[in-house]
C-alpha cells in the first residue's frame, strides 16, 4: 500500500515536499513515480526514479523545479517541489512499477500500485 502526504495550500513561488510511504510490503526494488491530476484533466506524469535512485526523469512542465528522491531504508519516495505555480495545482499520486526496477516510463498504465493521493493547491 502506498500513502502520499505533504500536500497543502502554498503561495506561488513557494515549496512543498511530498512523501510516499509504502506499508505492508517494500518497493525498494521498483521504479517509483509521481503523477498528478487536476480537475477535468488527464493524469500527467511528474517524475520517476529507478530503484537505486541512479536514474530519474521528470515531465517537461516541472523540469528544473521538482526533484524526486528515495530512501529505501525508510521505504519512502519524496517529491521536492520548488518555485510552485498555480498550474501545479492538482492531486498528486505516487505509484510503483511492479515489473521494473531500472526502466523508467512516463506512462501511467505501466504502474501497478497507486496511492490515494495528496492535494496541492498553489495560490497566485
Amino acid at each position: 500500500q502506498l500513502q502520499a502526504s505533504g500536500g497543502g495550500l502554498v503561495q506561488a513561488g513557494g515549496s512543498l515536499r511530498l512523501s510516499c510511504a509504502a506499508s505492508g510490503g517494500t518497493f525498494s526494488r521498483n521504479v517509483m513515480g509521481w503523477f498528478r491530476q487536476a480537475p477535468g484533466k488527464e493524469r500527467e506524469f511528474v517524475a520517476a526514479i529507478s530503484w537505486s535512485g541512479a536514474s530519474t526523469a521528470a515531465g517537461d512542465s516541472v523540469k528544473g523545479r521538482f526533484t524526486i528522491s528515495r530512501d529505501n531504508a525508510k521505504n519512502t519516495v519524496y517529491l521536492q517541489m520548488n518555485s510552485l505555480k498555480p498550474e501545479d495545482t492538482a492531486t498528486y499520486h505516487c505509484a510503483a512499477d511492479r515489473d521494473s526496477g531500472i526502466r523508467i516510463t512516463s506512462i501511467p498504465s505501466a504502474y501497478d500500485y497507486w496511492g490515494q493521493g495528496t492535494k496541492v493547491t498553489v495560490s497566485s
